[in-house]
């Protein structure tokens, strides 16, 4: 049974009947982000490996799709694995013919190995490269045509504002590597994109945030008592979704400074336990 979804920031309306196309929307911040944007009468498509349960993670595409359509929206359920070309140009024909277009793309499907270039296997190496930098590039290259259609266009990667401070390279350069390489895209992106009108941006937690990552690969589950419910990364997201044009393109947005900005003052209920808001743990990348 997945968490309960919560939000703390008031839906417009400005998402409906927009298509907005998420990699990894099975879980964690990738499902909280489907289900506000439903909220608003958004269209997700739920591109996702998850098709059958997993004994430890709660979540398939098809179980947030019915969650999607419970909260308001319209949805998409597609097994997609995103370092597959032929699977991803196919999933977002897929998502264009059912709902006339794609208006944003999210790329949220990661990996981490937290690992030393000694360490690190080539094979996962090549996992977190295809999956994190490879798969903004491909996003990219294959939706343009329909962004292009879109009155307000969007792409968000959920990927670190670069930081090429030492510390953040040595104990685990392979991963490293592969965030910033999501944040060198889409910097790059912003620019060759800016005249067609399409905004890109990257979205990062100021805090660690409680999903299967922090659970499985980079501690444990007592680190949640330090991180935030994925709800503010989604709260964040929606902000930067129903930004008309180009006004934050090239931005590398943390989710607290947009939900600032666009008005939050209190941030204690995002805490996973919110006695703990005032002792969380800052993530990754970020002094």
């Amino acid at each position: 049974m997945s968490e309960e979804f919560v939000t703390l920031t008031e839906n417009t309306g400005a998402l409906k009947d927009k298509t907005l196309f998420i990699t990894g929307a099975s879980r964690g911040i990738g499902r909280a982000i489907a289900l506000k944007c439903a909220a608003d009468g958004a269209n997700i498509v739920i591109a996702a490996k998850s098709a059958e349960p997993h004994p430890k993670l709660p979540g398939t595409i098809f179980s947030v799709a019915q969650e999607v359509e419970n909260a308001g929206g319209k949805a998409l359920a597609l097994q997609v694995d995103v370092r597959d070309e032929q699977r991803v140009q196919e999933a977002m024909a897929l998502a264009a013919d059912q709902f006339g277009g794609i208006d944003a793309v999210i790329n949220n499907a990661g990996a981490i190995n937290l690992t030393s270039v000694e360490s690190t296997p080539p094979k996962r190496y090549d996992l977190m490269q295809n999956i994190n930098s490879r798969a903004v590039y491909l996003t990219a290259h294959l939706a343009m045509p329909y962004l292009k259609q879109s009155s307000n266009a969007h792409i968000l990667s959920l990927c670190p504002p670069l930081n090429l401070q030492p510390k953040w390279l040595g104990p685990f350069a392979p991963y490293a590597l592969s965030k910033f390489g999501m944040t060198i895209l889409s910097l790059g992106l912003a620019e060759e994109l800016r005249d067609a009108g399409i905004a890109v941006n990257t979205l990062w937690p100021r805090t660690l945030v409680a999903t299967a990552a922090i659970e499985f690969a980079v501690g444990n589950r007592e680190m949640f008592e330090q991180s935030r419910k994925p709800a503010i990364m989604a709260d964040a997201a929606y902000e930067v979704l129903v930004t008309k044009g180009a006004v934050l393109s090239g931005r590398q947005l943390i989710d607290e400074e947009i939900l600032v900005e666009r008005g939050v003052k209190d941030f204690t209920d995002y805490a996973h336990n919110p006695d703990n808001a005032g002792d969380l743990t800052k993530d990754l990348f970020l002094d």
